[in-house]
């Protein structure tokens, strides 16, 4: 069955275009220059439309954790600014940090000194203002009219001579007025039998800000001199100290894009330079030095194009688009080495218009089978819930379609003003007329006629590597003993990529935003190793109007909180809970179970307490609470996930066992968890939606439907092969990875699909026959799309950067196997059962004319009717590139011998 019924007709309608770029070439050539120059206008608006919020562009646009900070602003508000406490913001905060470490212990009399020293630096650095002078105490966080301090700091009174003094329990420290919580303030901590540090290797200090809009300002500028100082400290004798501040993802994210301007010049220098090597002749006229230079050109006008017109409507512009121009240019100049390729197997002595018009018909199908699958595969990544995707992938499919636009324009008027320079067989530099002393494998055409010297038609002006894909690779390819090694070979492949399949991680680090380099990687790398045991506090929120003065109702809600306490990475012990204290507090005062008295006391306790921002009580009733549990051990991806998830499930419960309240979990870290919940399921749908439009596209393009089918596997495998492998990488499934596996759709379909199609399109009649002259057609062309296109990203294996690095890996693994399917794999596996082959056979032997093969004008198509058989002859009208032929031929023993003249010069 072939399923054709789209192909036929898009193939003339290429041919006649084809015609019609060769026949007014300039203004093919000029229009796409004038274009690209007043659409890159747009890159003036880059600053403006530049969009690299962390929250906004890695974390799910409708996440539940932000419908629960939301709900936490509203009903639990800071208060006043005397009411600070880090426990409850809804936000990270603003604030700077810093871990000291110490090798054996810091809390040595002498170590602790230079800590209190570096504090005291820190508190009293002077920053410069409009009307003088600032220090820490002008804009700092205030708990009880104070700066709020640090908690071991404030153990010692800032004294190191308390240090012998002192027996501080861990990790909780009580005494006469205050309790503190020292998990996240000291760490590498060693206590003896009553739980008393005897040592520790590290201390981490915050300095929390005003977060007012009116200090906005200040607060940028004392943070950036606290950098400064920290970037600078080198006085310390005992202390290695490491730094952050709440603005430091941000703007380390930020510097990443300096890295990548010249980055893509070495890009385009090797890309350019790789093209010219691959397409150059040692022949002065056929090489294809300047086409190819023209076809990184047509890329490069591509990308100028799509991202200033995206950049002129509004379109934002996430740190992830930065990676697109190394993408585009490597499926630029793939589809440059399909049109060359489809030119050099043309009939040298035609004329132009009519070489671009048989380039159009052999080449367009396939580059717009790419075309159209990367642009989809590309559009159906904006459904992904994450927003650095939909931006990279918006502006890199307008960019591909740019690539197409450009290719069959600017690159084919190229082309054939190329052409008609080899036509007159003018030097490629020069443009001088070459005389040939020695005209061997050469051909003098006049517009009549072409007259062979020593080689045949065909072969003249193809690549030495093309005939070593036709004279030795196929066939050694198509041995049965080659395709028992393939099929082996794919199936420990395949195996590889199921074992590292089941071993993905889930989730971005957010230490990865940042450079190698940068002081952010060092902090985050002691804060795991320090403090990784005590994770967030989170909070259990009850929403409702719940009897909290009824004992029955208590208790029911003490059961509830039980089971929260009783997870395995809580620590029972650090449970947090207004209510306890209120009742503890009520004992010896008021009856608790009343709820007028409940009430009328409430107020009271509550201004006394730091829980007053734990109670929305408003007109006399209490809409919410919060408690807070305290998590342990929460040191990796996988356990953020689990936690996140149990602790959602465990809310969920006991909300459907209580109907007149419901429980909710929230902490400001739970905005970057939400993309565990959402990352697998995205990237699923991503490639499931993807794959089935590919098998659409593939299926009205590609005249064959079990080959359709072939290549819906093909991209199944890729996928497989880049998941797993990337994995054992270290790579994991996160918004960047999720970003580069919509690429390996589109890529995955690229070689596939061009090697099927070149299968199916064969005129061979033999499975093995066709696998090797697809391979023949198409085999160099895909390596050097593979290899251009990994050498176009190879610059990114050295970045800093952790996303373009990501980019490179998966990149190189969707072209790594991408191309060993085209060239290897799916050729293999198209021979097997035949299940590939056209079922119409036509006999090759007698099928030239005095003007070239037949094979170079495309398969003809016969009608045999009104078919008149008498005496061995038989008359048939055929179809031959548009236009009519009556002919005759004279069966003799079976075989019908056919000669016809036939020169069109355009369709």
């Amino acid at each position: 069955m072939a399923t054709d019924c789209i192909a036929k007709p898009l193939c003339k309608f290429f041919e006649k275009f084809g015609c019609a770029v060769a026949t007014h070439p300039l203004w093919f050539l000029i229009i796409p220059l004038f274009l690209s120059a007043g659409l890159g206008g747009g890159f003036y608006f880059l600053k403006e439309r530049e969009a690299n919020d962390i929250e906004e562009q890695f974390t799910p646009v409708n996440g539940p954790a932000k419908h629960e900070r939301r709900f936490v602003r509203e009903n639990f508000p800071y208060g006043d600014d005397s009411m600070f406490s880090s426990q409850r913001l809804y936000t990270e905060g603003t604030y700077a940090s810093l871990i000291a470490k110490h090798r054996f212990n810091i809390l040595a009399k002498a170590v602790f000194k230079e800590i209190i020293a570096l504090d005291e630096a820190i508190r009293n650095v002077p920053v410069k203002i409009d009307l003088g002078t600032m220090q820490f105490s002008d804009i700092c966080a205030k708990s009880n009219g104070s700066c709020v301090s640090n908690a071991i700091l404030e153990i010692m009174d800032n004294n190191n001579d308390e240090m012998e003094q002192t027996s501080i329990t861990f990790p909780i420290y009580r005494n006469q007025s205050e309790v503190y919580l020292l998990g996240s303030a000291v760490g590498g901590v060693k206590l003896n039998e009553n739980n008393v540090v005897e040592s520790a290797q590290a201390i981490r200090l915050y300095y929390y800000l005003k977060e007012d809009e009116a200090n906005r300002q200040k607060v940028n500028l004392w943070l950036d001199e606290f950098l400064k100082v920290l970037s600078n400290y080198t006085t310390a004798d005992f202390i290695e100290v490491s730094y952050f501040t709440s603005r430091s993802r941000q703007e380390e994210l930020e510097a990443n894009s300096k890295e990548v301007i010249p980055l893509f010049s070495v890009t385009y220098f090797l890309s350019t330079t790789f093209a010219i090597i691959s397409c150059m002749r040692l022949d002065n006229v056929w090489t294809k030095v300047w086409v190819a230079t023209f076809g990184v050109l047509s890329a490069g006008l591509a990308v100028l194009s799509s991202f200033g017109m995206l950049l002129y409507i509004g379109v934002p512009f996430s740190m992830t688009v930065a990676t697109a121009p190394f993408l585009i240019l490597g499926i630029g100049v793939d589809d440059m080495f399909i049109m060359i390729s489809a030119w050099q197997q043309t009939n040298v002595c035609d004329s132009v218009e009519k070489r671009l018009a048989d380039t159009y018909k052999e080449a367009a199908i396939s580059i717009t089978i790419t075309t159209l699958t990367d642009i989809l595969a590309f559009y159906i990544g904006l459904m992904t819930q994450f927003r650095s995707v939909q931006s990279f992938c918006l502006y890199t499919a307008t960019a591909i379609l740019f690539c197409f636009i450009y290719n069959i324009t600017f690159f084919g008027a190229f082309m054939a003003l190329d052409g008609r320079r080899e036509e007159s067989e003018m030097h490629w530099l020069t443009c001088r007329k070459v005389e040939f002393q020695n005209p061997k494998g050469r051909y003098k055409c006049d517009s009549k006629s072409c007259k062979e010297k020593n080689d045949d038609v065909d072969t003249v002006n193809v690549h030495l590597i093309s005939g070593l894909f036709k004279d030795y690779f196929g066939p050694f390819l198509t041995k049965s003993w080659s395709k028992a090694f393939l099929t082996l070979l794919y199936a420990a492949y395949l195996a590889g990529s199921i074992y590292g399949c089941i071993q993905t991680k889930e989730g971005i680090d957010l230490r990865n935003l940042a450079p190698d380099n940068s002081y952010v990687i060092k902090y985050y790398s002691d804060e795991k190793l320090y403090f990784s045991t005590y994770g967030p506090s989170v909070m259990l929120i009850l929403n409702g109007e719940f009897k909290y003065w009824s004992k029955t109702e208590r208790a029911a809600l003490n059961s509830s909180l039980e089971i929260f306490q009783s997870l395995p990475f809580v620590d029972k012990s650090l449970f947090v809970s207004w209510l306890n204290v209120y009742e503890e507090y009520a004992k010896s005062i008021f009856n608790i179970n009343n709820e007028i008295e409940f009430k009328s006391y409430l107020p009271g306790f509550l201004e006394k307490s730091y829980f007053k921002q734990d109670v929305n009580f408003t007109n006399d009733k209490i809409y919410a609470s919060r408690f807070f549990i305290q998590t342990i051990n929460i040191d990796d991806g996988d356990k953020e996930k689990n936690m996140l998830n149990k602790l959602r499930e465990v809310a969920a419960n006991c909300s459907d066992n209580n109907k007149n309240y419901s429980f909710m979990v929230y902490h400001p870290a739970f905005i970057y968890y939400d993309q565990y919940v959402v990352i697998v399921s995205n990237t699923i749908q991503n490639i499931l939606v993807a794959t089935a439009a590919m098998l659409v596209i593939s299926l009205l393009l590609i005249p064959n439907p079990l080959c359709s089918l072939w290549v819906t596997f093909a991209i199944a495998s890729v996928i497989v092969g880049v998941v797993g492998f990337m994995t054992l990488w270290d790579v994991n499934l996160d918004s960047i990875s999720m970003i580069n596996l919509v690429i390996c759709i589109g890529f995955s379909v690229d070689f596939s699909a061009h090697i099927s199609y070149a299968f199916v399109s064969s005129g061979k009649d033999k499975p093995n026959e066709k696998a090797i002259d697809a391979l023949y057609t198409l085999g160099y062309p895909i390596v050097q799309g593979a290899v251009s296109t990994i050498l176009g990203v190879l610059v990114l294996s050295a970045s800093q950067s952790y996303i373009f690095r990501t980019f490179f890996k998966i990149l190189f693994l969707v072209i790594l196997f991408g191309a060993v399917h085209g060239i290897a794999f799916i050729p293999v596996f198209l021979t097997f059962f035949e299940i590939c082959t056209c079922s119409e056979k036509v006999n090759n032997e007698n099928k030239e004319t005095n003007a070239g093969s037949m094979s170079t004008y495309g398969n003809p198509e016969f009608d045999y009717g009104p078919n008149m058989v008498e005496d061995g002859q038989s008359q048939f009208t055929f179809s031959l590139n548009n236009q009519n032929q009556v002919s005759q031929c004279v069966s003799v023993n079976g075989n019908c011998s056919l000669e016809m003249k036939f020169e069109p010069d355009c369709p």
